[in-house]
Formats: C-alpha cells, sequence, structure tokens
C-alpha cells in the first residue's frame, strides 16, 4: 500500500493527513491557529506559530497512522491563500506576523493602483481586480513599514512567500524558496498567461525581483523534507492553493465543472480549461491547479464570511456554545422569520466587491428570536454562494458555455443538511457531497501521488471520487427567486453609502 501525507495549512487550523492510494483517509491530526487582531480589520498570524503547528499534527498523524516517514510515498501542501509571510534568508527569521488573507491594512495601496489606471492591466496580466486580499499589496505594504524592510529586500536579504512558500523553506531548512501557479497566481503579480512574475507589476509596485520564489507546476518536486524533522526524507510532490487543491480533490478537471468549498470563508471555482476567460460579473479568472506547464484556468468567486458566521453566533452573541449547535438551533423555527443577515464584516467580496460594506440584520420584528438570527446566518451562505453560482453561470453562457449543472461541495459547513438543502433550493440544481469532504487535502495528495506515479493519470483519480449525498431542489423556482430578491435588498441596504 502507498501512503500521502497532506499538509492543510488553513486560515484556523493546521491540519495532517495520511491518505492510503485510494484516497482514503488513514489519520488525521489538528490544531488550532491563534488568529491575532492588532486593530479594526487588520488579521495576523505568527509564521513561527503556523510551522510548529503544521509540523507538530505532521509528527501526530504519521503516529496515528502507525507508520514512519519511510512508509510515505511523497508529501503534498496545501494552504490557505494570499497570506504574506516575509523572513530573511540567512536567519531564517520572519521580519513581521504573516498578514491574513482577510487583512484589509494594504487598501489605499490598493487605492492608489485604481488611481493611476493599473486596473485593466492587472486583470489582464494577473485575472485579478485590484483589492487588499491578494498578496502583492500586502508585500508593499510589509517593505513600506517594517523598519529597514525595504533597505534589506533591496540588498537580496529577504525572502517572500505564501505560507506554502515559508513551509517548503522550514521542511527543506532553507534548501527550496518555490511556490506553484496556483498560489502565486492570487499575489497580483504574476502574469497567468507565461505563468512568470511579471516585471511591469513588479516595478509599478517597487517589489525587488529578488523576493520572489520559483514557480513550478501543482504537480512536480519541490524538494525534500530534512531528515531530522519526520525521520526520514520525504519528496514534496504537490503543491496548490487550498481552493485550487479543492477543485482538483473534487475531480473537477474539465471545463464547466464547478465546486463550493463551505470554509471560514466560502470559494467558489469553475474549470474553464486552457481558456483565460474575463469575468463581466464580478468574478475572478485564476490559474488552476496544474500538472504540466500548459497554464489552465478557473474562474473563481470568493465570499469572505461563511463558516466564520457560525463563530461569531458562538464567540460575539454566545447564542450557542459550539458550532455543532447551530442547525438544531436554526431548525427549531420554520423559516428566518423575514430575518436577512447580511455577515460583511469584513465587507464583502464577489460578486459584490464592496470593501466598505458592514454586516447587518434586517427584518426584526417583535417575534424575532435567537432562533431566527440563526437560521438567517447559516441561510446568508447559501444567499452568498448562490449570487456567485449565477454570476458563474452568467459569465459561462456568455462565453458559449452551459450554466452549472451541478455543484460538488465540501469543507466544513457542507456537513450541514439544513444549509446543503437550503443551496440547492436556490440554486435549482443538485448540491453533491463526496463521501471524502476533505477535498482540499486530498488535492494535495492526489498531486504527490501523480508526480510520485502513485496514480498515472487524472481519469485515475475521477474513478475514484464518490458521492455520499446528492441535495436535489424541492422549492418551486418563483419562490427562490423571490428569496434571492430579498437578498440582493439587504445588500444594497448594507452598501449603502
Amino acid at each position: 500500500m502507498s501512503y500521502i501525507l497532506a499538509l492543510d495549512q488553513g486560515t484556523s487550523s493546521s491540519r495532517s493527513i495520511v491518505f492510503d492510494r485510494k484516497g482514503q483517509i488513514v489519520a488525521l491530526a489538528q490544531r488550532e491557529l491563534p488568529q491575532i487582531y492588532p486593530r479594526p480589520g487588520w488579521v495576523e498570524h505568527s509564521p513561527l506559530e503556523i510551522w510548529n503547528s503544521q509540523l507538530a499534527t505532521a509528527q501526530e498523524a504519521l503516529k496515528k497512522a502507525g507508520l514512519s516517514a519511510s512508509d510515505i510515498s511523497a508529501l503534498g501542501i496545501t494552504n490557505q491563500r494570499e497570506t504574506t509571510v516575509l523572513w530573511n534568508r540567512k536567519t531564517g527569521a520572519p521580519v513581521h506576523n504573516a498578514i491574513v488573507w482577510q487583512d484589509r491594512r494594504a487598501e489605499p495601496l490598493c487605492a492608489a493602483l485604481r488611481e493611476q489606471g493599473m486596473a485593466e492591466t492587472i486583470q489582464a496580466k494577473t485575472g485579478l481586480l485590484i483589492d487588499a486580499y491578494f498578496s502583492g499589496s500586502k508585500l508593499q505594504w510589509l517593505l513600506d513599514n517594517v523598519p529597514g524592510a525595504r533597505e534589506q529586500a533591496e540588498r537580496g536579504e529577504l525572502a517572500f512567500g505564501t505560507v506554502d512558500s515559508w513551509l517548503i523553506w522550514q521542511l527543506t531548512q532553507g534548501q527550496r524558496h518555490v511556490t506553484d501557479v496556483s498560489n502565486a497566481s492570487r499575489t497580483m503579480l504574476f502574469n497567468v498567461h507565461t505563468n512568470a512574475w511579471d516585471d511591469e507589476l513588479l516595478d509599478h509596485m517597487k517589489i525587488p525581483r529578488s523576493l520572489m520564489p520559483e514557480v513550478l507546476p501543482s504537480s512536480a518536486h519541490f524538494g525534500k523534507t530534512a531528515e531530522s524533522l519526520l525521520g526520514s526524507a520525504i519528496a514534496i510532490g504537490g503543491v496548490a492553493g487550498d481552493q485550487q487543491s479543492a477543485l482538483f480533490g473534487q475531480a473537477c478537471f474539465t471545463a464547466g465543472m464547478a465546486k463550493n468549498t463551505y470554509g471560514t470563508g466560502c470559494f467558489m471555482l469553475m474549470h474553464t480549461g486552457h481558456t483565460f476567460q474575463t469575468s463581466h460579473n464580478g468574478l475572478l479568472t485564476t490559474s488552476a491547479a496544474q500538472t504540466h506547464t500548459r497554464p489552465e484556468f478557473a474562474m473563481e468567486g470568493s465570499v469572505f464570511v461563511g463558516g466564520a458566521v457560525v463563530q461569531w453566533l458562538r464567540d460575539g452573541l454566545r447564542a450557542i456554545e459550539n458550532s455543532g449547535e447551530v442547525q438544531s438551533l436554526a431548525e427549531s423555527v420554520p423559516d428566518s422569520g423575514g430575518v436577512m443577515l447580511v455577515p460583511a464584516f469584513t465587507g464583502l467580496g464577489a460578486p459584490y466587491w464592496k470593501p466598505d460594506a458592514r454586516g447587518t440584520i434586517t427584518g426584526l420584528t417583535r417575534g424575532t428570536t435567537l432562533a431566527h438570527i440563526a437560521r438567517a446566518s447559516l441561510e446568508s451562505i447559501a444567499y452568498q454562494s448562490a449570487a456567485l453560482l449565477q454570476a458563474m453561470s452568467r459569465d459561462a453562457v456568455a462565453a458559449g458555455g452551459a450554466p452549472v449543472s451541478e455543484l460538488r461541495v465540501d469543507g466544513g459547513a457542507c456537513v450541514n443538511n439544513l444549509l446543503m438543502q437550503f443551496q440547492a433550493d436556490l440554486l435549482g440544481i443538485p448540491v453533491v457531497r463526496p463521501a471524502v469532504v476533505e477535498t482540499t487535502a486530498l488535492g494535495a495528495a492526489y498531486l504527490a501521488g501523480l508526480s510520485c506515479g502513485i496514480y498515472q493519470s487524472t481519469e485515475e483519480l475521477s474513478n475514484l471520487w464518490k458521492a455520499e449525498r446528492h441535495f436535489v431542489p424541492t422549492m418551486q423556482r418563483s419562490r427562490a427567486t423571490e428569496l434571492m430578491g430579498h437578498w440582493e435588498h439587504a445588500v444594497r441596504q448594507a452598501t449603502a453609502e
């Protein structure tokens, strides 16, 4: 039996999963990652905490599986994207906390890029809209605001990386400074047509090229782990940003296939094959995980606050003691009683792109209870995702394709049957939950398995994918349209000047 170790470094936790050749979970270990909020709208992580927690879970997962590192054929990495780390090449020490993807501090730098007329150039080259979400402006902020950082960078003393690069640097003990195309495509600095860092964009944002990691396909040889870390060296064979990794793990390899991940945020991707398609509906074009050097693309929409709304119910409102209680509380009422909750805690992402929006609750009456607010909170995840899929289908039809006919789902909140059924009702298409919902880690494992020869082709991987449950729409389309109209009205109130 061949085993693969997948490291899944996420926003709220670091996890490691051992998979067997059939993509089944053998062992899993997880540790929470502390969140740092220095100011409103700012979110940071300790890079050393990221590394130490990830290494500890890798060691624990091997132990739980009763395996040694020599039993592992390859290691795959998937990671929270856009989160930005800057470190010293000589000492390996970070010069600042990691700036997390949710962080909004670089918005003034993005506003300056828009004023300088860079929006069209950036979208044409990178597929992205100018936003503080992406790594480039976060890196620019670090160089401008950490004392001495720009001078050190100019001398070639610093290294930039997204979380995958940081982990590979640590795993190889500074031997490899690399990333993959899917992570590079989230920086606003990478030309997705040529699969290379773009000198014009680097120069415009005043970012020295010496900072940047080497970029490889998502299935490639990224180096080997140092023997001392896990007991023997393991080849690092697969790397992909979490959402592209989930698309791969869901076996969405061909144009028109789509998945939605319900995590801290929600992320919907639709594969578009080798076609770079510019959205006219507020979506992004991004590099899909690639097994070869030829570019592959996906359209993407990001909801900034998905499952995080349940954490807010737990920690902010104290409406529940643990996240698992939300479904029973929401089901204690037949519907939300007309309550709409727009969880724009850090602005609204696609397809709205309203960074200044703030959360609102509308439709409150004297009869509103916490149960109604809990139900509206869950439903807000489905409403935001439905708005994404509608935008995606409009783009697909405009490009001569067909609307999305089925949505594959994964992530922590997809286990919530109430939410998944409501999602299918709003969309009017089947929502399909796979037998293995850890598709983000599974995608990294598949990419690593392809590079080391465990798997021969994506066709083989498609045959491994199995559905656990189909949620079929039961709501009348007229009612779904009416509800989406109420949602859009609530969004307009959240974004009113």
